[in-house]
C-alpha cells in the first residue's frame, strides 16, 4: 500500500517543488526529483492526484511504432531475454521503449507478481512520458537522458507509489536517444539499496544491447573497441582506415561529431594500432592516441562482409577459433570440434543436444564463423519464445497483403534472411507438427513459399537445429516428425553441462574475467563456485559473476556476493516431466478449462492445445 495518502503527497509534492527538499530521503535522488516534480507542475500542468490508467496504444498503432524500432528491438532482445530471467524471480517485468517512452517490448515476472503489472496496464503499448504520467522512472530518465530509479513515493502521481523502477536509456551508433530498458518491481519488501543494485544490473545490460546494436548497423566495417573513464567506446572504420561511426561514449572520448564522421576523416588522426586487414581473426592491440600517449589495450574486430547468395570463392579463411575456444580441455568437445572441422564446408545439417543454458547459440555462431560462410548473414530464432501464430510468417515471410495486420511492402522471412548463410533453429522440439512439415519441404527442395507467394524463393542455407529434448523418443512417440529428425541430424553433438564438463575450474576463470574484470575472487568465494552443481550452467554462472562483480567491495568478490541458491539432488531436472507437471496443476486448478490455464501459464491457446496433445493429458473438456 501507498505510504502516505493522496492529499499528503500532494502537499509533500508541492513542498519539494517549493525547494523544500529535505523530505526527499536520499541526498543524491533528491536534486533530480525535485526537478522533475516541478517540471510537472510548472511545465506539464499535471495534478499528482489524479487517477487512471496510462495512454495505451491499439495493436495496429504499435505496429506503426514499432516498425522503425524492428532492428532495434531484434538486436536488443537476447540480452533483454537475458535481463529478465535474471530478474523474474526477483518480481520484476523487463520493457524496452523507444524515445518517447512507449513499450514496445515487455516481460513478465512470475504469475504472483505479473496480476499487478497488466491491472495497471504496465506492458506492450503503454505510454509513460513524463509530460503524462509524471515523475516516473522510464519518462524521466528519457527526459534526462540518464540512467535512474524513481523508488515508491518519489513518483509524482500517487497512485504508482507501489512500483519502483529503475531505467537507463539507450542510445544508437550513432549516439542518439533510442528508447530505454525499464525493470519494474511491485514488491513492498525490496529497499531502495537493492532497487540500486538492479539498476546496476540494467546499465550493464544495457551498454551490452548498445553494443549489439552498433555491431549490428556497422556489420561491414572494422570495429575498434577504445577503452576510457567512462567505459569502453566503439569505432567504425573501413578498409582504408576512413572512420564511418562511432557510438556514444567513443564521441565524447575523442571529440568526434557527424561532421567528422560524415567527412570520411582518417583513423590515424585519433588513435594508432598495427594490425593487417587481410586479417581475419579478432585482435588484442595496444591503443595510442595520434599523439602517442598510450591508451591501454583495446579490441579489434574485422567485418561481416554484406550477404551473397552463395558462398564466395576468395572468401577469408574460416576462423576456428571460437570453437576451439568453446571446446576447452573437455576431451568430447575437443573431439566434436575436430569432427566439424573435417566436414569442413559441407551442407551438412548439425544438431546440438544439450540442457537449458549451456550455451547452444553461442556453439552454433561459432559453427557459423568457422565456415566459409562466416561473411553471410548468422540468423537465430527460438521456437519455444515465439508464439505459434507468428512463427510461420516469421519463418517463411509473406507478400504484401497476405493476411490482416501484413507490413504493406511484405516481410521477409527469416530463412531467406539466411540466405548463403546460417539458420540457427533453437529449441526445434518446439515446432508444431504442421510448420516441421513446411520446413522438411525447404530442406528437400532448397526453396521457400512465403505467405500468398506465386512461385518459390531458391534459398542456400546452412541448419543449425538445437535442443534440450529428447527427439528420437519424441519421433518415436509421433509428437515430432521422424523424416524431420533425421535430416536435422546430419551430426549430433552433445554439449555437456557446466558441472559435467573436466575443464570446468578453467571455465569459471575465464567467465570471471569477462564479466568480473575489475575484481577478483576470494578463497571462499572460489571453493564455492568450484563445488556448486550450476543447474543453469553457463548461463546462471555469467548471471552470478555479472551480479558479483557489481556488488563486490574493493574489487573483491566474497561467497556474500555469490547469489547461488541451494540445489539439491540432480543439477538438471527433467523439463520435460517439469512443464507437464505445471500444465496438469493449472488445468486441475481452473477446473479444466483450457482458456483459463493458458491466461495464467502466459500461453496462447493453440501453443497449450498443441501441448496437452503432444504430452497426452487428459482434460475435462
Amino acid at each position: 500500500m501507498a505510504s502516505l495518502s493522496a492529499s499528503n503527497h500532494v502537499a509533500r509534492v508541492l513542498s519539494v517543488a517549493n525547494q523544500v527538499t529535505d523530505r526527499l530521503a536520499d541526498v543524491d535522488a533528491s536534486s533530480r526529483i525535485a526537478n522533475s516534480w516541478r517540471r510537472c507542475l510548472i511545465s506539464h500542468k499535471l495534478d499528482p492526484a489524479r487517477q487512471g490508467p496510462p495512454q495505451t496504444l491499439t495493436e495496429a498503432e504499435i505496429r506503426h511504432v514499432a516498425e522503425p524500432m524492428e532492428e532495434t528491438i531484434r538486436l536488443a532482445t537476447p540480452e533483454l531475454e537475458d535481463l529478465a530471467r535474471v530478474l523474474r524471480d526477483a518480481g520484476y517485468c523487463v520493457n524496452l521503449a523507444d524515445a518517447n517512452a512507449t513499450m514496445l517490448f515487455s516481460r513478465l515476472p512470475g504469475e504472483a507478481d505479473a496480476k499487478m503489472f497488466l491491472d495497471w496496464k504496465i506492458y506492450t503499448g503503454s505510454n509513460f512520458a513524463e509530460t503524462f504520467e509524471g515523475t516516473n522512472g522510464l519518462g524521466t530518465a528519457l527526459t534526462e537522458q540518464k540512467p535512474i530509479l524513481v523508488h515508491r513515493d518519489e513518483h509524482f502521481r500517487a497512485q504508482w507509489h507501489m512500483f519502483s523502477c529503475a531505467v537507463a536509456p539507450l542510445f544508437d551508433q550513432a549516439g542518439r536517444l533510442a528508447g530505454a530498458v525499464n525493470i519494474t518491481s511491485c514488491r513492498e519488501d525490496l529497499e531502495r539499496a537493492a532497487h540500486q543494485l538492479a539498476l546496476a544490473v540494467t546499465m550493464e545490460a544495457t551498454r551490452r544491447m548498445e553494443g549489439a546494436i552498433f555491431r549490428g548497423h556497422f556489420r561491414n566495417a572494422w570495429i575498434a573497441t577504445v577503452p576510457g573513464d567512462g567505459g569502453s567506446g566503439l569505432i567504425a572504420y573501413d578498409d582504408d582506415r576512413r572512420i564511418v561511426g562511432a557510438c556514444r561514449s567513443a564521441r565524447a572520448l575523442l571529440g568526434l561529431t557527424d561532421g567528422l564522421i560524415a567527412s570520411g576523416i582518417d583513423l590515424s588522426r585519433y588513435i594508432r594500432f598495427d594490425h593487417h586487414a587481410a586479417r581475419g581473426a579478432d585482435e588484442i592491440v595496444e591503443l595510442r592516441r595520434a599523439d602517442g600517449t598510450p591508451l591501454g589495450q583495446g579490441h579489434v574486430a574485422p567485418p561481416m562482409r554484406a550477404k551473397s547468395h552463395a558462398p564466395r570463392r576468395d572468401a577469408p579463411a574460416s576462423r576456428p577459433e571460437a570453437l576451439h575456444r568453446l571446446a576447452g580441455r573437455d576431451p568430447g568437445l575437443v573431439r566434436s570440434v575436430k569432427r566439424l572441422m573435417s566436414i569442413g564446408d559441407h551442407n551438412l545439417p548439425v544438431l546440438l543436444h544439450g540442457e537449458t543454458g549451456v550455451g547452444k547459440d553461442v556453439f552454433a555462431r561459432a559453427i557459423h564463423a568457422a565456415s566459409n560462410r562466416a561473411r553471410n548473414n548468422y540468423v537465430a530464432l527460438n521456437c519455444a519464445a515465439m508464439p505459434e501464430s507468428l512463427i510461420d510468417a516469421e519463418l517463411f515471410g509473406y507478400e504484401a497483403g497476405a493476411f490482416t495486420g501484413a507490413r504493406r511492402e511484405g516481410s521477409k522471412g527469416l530463412i531467406v534472411q539466411a540466405d548463403g548463410g546460417t539458420l540457427f533453429l533453437d529449441e526445434i522440439g518446439d515446432m508444431p507438427i504442421a510448420l516441421q512439415t513446411r520446413l522438411l519441404r525447404v530442406l528437400e527442395n532448397r526453396e521457400v513459399w512465403p505467405l500468398g507467394a506465386l512461385k518459390p524463393v531458391p534459398v542456400d542455407i546452412r541448419l543449425v537445429s538445437a535442443t534440450h529434448r529428447d527427439l528420437g523418443r519424441m519421433a518415436e512417440e509421433g509428437a515430432f516428425r521422424a523424416d524431420l529428425y533425421f535430416r536435422l541430424r546430419g551430426m549430433e553433438v552433445r554439449l555437456p553441462a557446466l558441472r559435467e564438463r573436466a575443464d570446468r575450474d578453467d571455465i569459471i576463470r575465464q567467465i570471471a574475467r569477462e564479466e568480473a574484470p575489475n575484481c577478483r575472487l576470494s578463497d571462499e568465494a572460489w571453493a564455492l563456485l568450484s563445488a556448486y552443481p550450476y543447474p543453469g550452467n553457463m548461463r546462471q554462472l555469467r548471471h552470478v559473476l555479472r551480479l558479483a562483480g557489481c556488488t563486490a567491495e574493493n574489487g573483491v568478490i566474497t561467497d556474500a556476493d555469490l547469489d547461488l541458491p541451494p540445489f539439491g539432488g540432480r543439477a538438471e531436472p527433467d523439463l520435460a516431466t517439469a512443464e507437464r507437471a505445471t500444465i496438469v496443476e493449472a488445468l486441475r486448478k481452473h477446473g479444466g478449462r483450457v482458456t483459463e490455464a493458458a491466461r495464467a501459464l502466459k500461453l496462447s491457446r493453440a501453443t497449450l492445445y498443441r501441448k496437452i496433445k503432444a504430452m497426452k493429458i487428459e482434460t475435462a473438456q
